[in-house]
């Protein structure tokens, strides 16, 4: 059983930036891929990013490519999310979730534990 906890979220500007965390209280986060997911009102949850356990390979959405970085420190059980130069279109609550395997996911029906999300607003 994995717990995760998000944190980080908030209201900023356009243009602005902010840093999601999602700690797990798994006893190790290996071998678990972790996904970061969003929801906006009135919409499907949608892929963000995800980064594999092993080489750390990540992989994005193109709505979100080259402005957000995921990152993981084992260490810490822990796995990043950096947002750049947001937009209003970027307001959703955020999830993160994780999954065993060695591969990166972007369908959220291949995860299987899910925090409970934070609430990102991006205001114009």
């Amino acid at each position: 059983q994995v717990q995760l906890v998000e944190s980080g979220g908030g209201l900023v500007q356009a243009g602005g930036s902010l840093r999601l965390s999602c700690a797990a209280s798994a006893r190790t986060f290996s071998p678990y891929t972790m996904g970061w997911f969003r929801q906006a009102p009135g919409k499907e949850r949608e892929f963000v990013a995800t980064i594999t356990w092993s080489d750390y390979s990540t992989y994005y959405a193109d709505s979100v490519k080259g402005r957000f970085t995921i990152s993981r420190d084992n260490a810490k059980n822990t796995v990043y999310l950096q947002m750049n130069s947001l937009k209003p279109e970027d307001t959703a609550v955020y999830y993160c979730a994780a999954t065993k395997g060695r591969y990166y996911y972007s369908q959220p029906r291949l995860y299987d534990y899910w925090g409970q999300g934070t609430q990102v607003t991006v205001s114009s």
